[in-house]
């Protein structure tokens, strides 16, 4: 029996009550539930999945080539070293989180296809009331809570976004999104167009390439894109000189993230300049006679929507090979044997790949109600992107985009655990979130600034987010180098906290 195995088995069956409830085993509530082991000693919990096992994003996703596009360094926990090369396969990632689960006995927390359905506040019991099905048997079950804790993602696992083009039941080939890829798709020296130019489409057509006929990326408009080695000099001269690996973890970690400040900084005070680095690291891949204005140059400014990061250049690298091609154009309609496209030129495909985003799910697909009223999430503030005015003892997990997912992770597990600590202490058995009396003329806006960042996702969906307020502590500002200060200093006694 290997370790996924064993972790599986060590789960416990029965239902009941417990002191908290954590939606989901990715990255998120696998790192929730280590935190609450080691800063809330004795509070019970269990992580209901939906899966057959842990992983998230990383079970779910299976398209060739599947990894990070952001480096393991960070968003790796920052309890335990990354030791491998920055940008890692899913395979590596479960093989990480596995090893998280099993050196802290998280295992007989987890119970797996656990699909929770329903969540149900009640103020006359101060509990929450989680309805699941469980996948394997379609037995409902129920368990309560004084707790939850959402750590289920911010998109819907069963379905990718895939839009709706011209006469696409007319083409004779196969149609496959990468969220729902196939086992059974045999792509080899088979014509290919991978529509999208994101973090999936970059990955995934250098895996395919090698063995496709030609893979053309068509893209409506460009994307940026980060291109490096596949490793961290300061982290291969200290394992060079035999330091500690939690000393090159936190010492790699810190470094990261202070040249992605920079970085980030720059985008912002100084556009045009950090736009001229990211193709100019392009151009060395394709050459001065490529036709990077067309292909690779956004018309945003860069971080306005995600960056991915290309290990080694292999996007590029592909196609400079003549293995794969960049098609910037519309499409007019699907035919029989590929696409029509607005100009009027035709893309021949045996298989057409929608590289084409997410569908956001902001309440996990849970039926919320609160004292048998159903919860609307659009109608309540956030508090600083993890809780929700009106909303009793729950917290949400929703990352970053300029920085690791998890270290969003680490920052909000830590003010859970001394949320649910101060709680003990003082007798409380409910916090809700509201606005102070200084509050309730600010102006209430979308939960992000499409003036910030606005990729196709949050901008279908923004209309199912909270809204956001004008002040820091009424909304998620993105900002990792500031909320990493900020957190450890929220007053738990502030009036944003009414407590019962």
């Amino acid at each position: 029996m290997n370790v996924r195995q064993q972790i599986r088995a060590a789960a416990a069956d029965s239902t009941g009550h417990f002191d908290v409830v954590i939606a989901g085993a990715g990255i998120s509530g696998v790192g929730a539930a280590y935190h609450l082991t080691k800063q809330c000693a004795g509070t019970s919990f269990v992580v209901l999945e939906t899966q057959k096992s842990f992983g998230g994003t990383w079970l779910t996703h299976r398209y060739p080539g599947i990894r990070s596009d952001s480096d393991l360094h960070t968003f790796g926990y920052r309890f335990k070293p990354w030791t491998s090369a920055p940008i890692a396969t899913a395979a590596e990632i479960l093989s990480y989180m596995g090893e998280v689960i099993e050196e802290n006995a998280l295992g007989p927390h987890i119970r797996y296809q656990h699909k929770i359905s329903s969540a149900r506040w009640s103020s006359e019991e101060n509990l929450w009331t989680i309805e699941a099905i469980r996948t394997d048997t379609g037995e409902a079950v129920r368990f309560t809570a004084n707790f939850f804790w959402m750590c289920q993602g911010y998109y819907r696992h069963s379905e990718g976004y895939t839009p709706e083009w011209k006469a696409m039941e007319s083409f004779k080939g196969r149609i496959v999104h990468p969220q729902q890829w196939p086992d059974d798709l045999d792509y080899k020296n088979k014509k290919v167009v991978v529509i999208g130019s994101g973090a999936t489409a970059a990955t995934l057509i250098p895996a395919i390439a090698r063995d496709s006929a030609h893979v053309t990326m068509l893209q409506r408009s460009p994307t940026y894109f980060r291109t490096g080695r596949n490793a961290i000099e300061i982290a291969e001269t200290l394992r060079a000189l035999q330091v500690d690996e939690t000393w090159i973890h936190e010492i790699t970690r810190r470094k990261i993230l202070f040249d992605q400040d920079a970085f980030t900084r720059k985008t912002f005070e100084e556009p045009e300049a950090a736009k001229k680095d990211l193709l100019s690291a392009v151009e060395a891949y394709l050459g001065p006679d490529y036709d990077i204005a067309t292909h690779f140059t956004p018309k945003y400014r860069p971080w306005r929507q995600r960056i991915a990061f290309i290990p080694d250049g292999d996007l590029f690298q592909g196609i400079k090979a003549g293995k794969a091609s960049v098609v910037t154009d519309e499409i007019e309609r699907f035919t029989e044997t590929g696409i029509l496209l607005k100009s009027g030129k035709t893309l021949e495909a045996d298989i057409i790949i929608t590289a084409t985003g997410f569908n956001l799910s902001a309440n996990g697909d849970i039926d919320f109600s609160i004292d048998g009223k159903p919860l609307d999430f659009s109608q309540t503030v956030t508090y600083r992107g993890m809780m929700f005015t009106g909303v009793p003892n729950l917290v949400w997990v929703f990352g970053y985009f300029r920085a690791s997912w998890t270290l969003r992770v680490d920052l909000v597990a830590d003010f859970v655990c001394r949320l649910l600590n101060h709680m003990k202490e003082i007798g409380a058995r409910k916090v809700t979130p509201a606005l102070r009396p200084e509050d309730h003329n600010m102006p209430l806006l979308p939960w992000i600034d499409p003036e910030n960042f606005n990729p196709g996702y949050m901008m279908r969906g923004m209309h199912l987010l909270p809204k956001r307020g004008d002040k820091p502590e009424w909304q998620h500002n993105q900002d990792y180098w500031a909320e990493k200060d900020e957190f450890p200093a929220i007053d738990l006694g502030d009036r944003a906290f009414v407590y019962e």
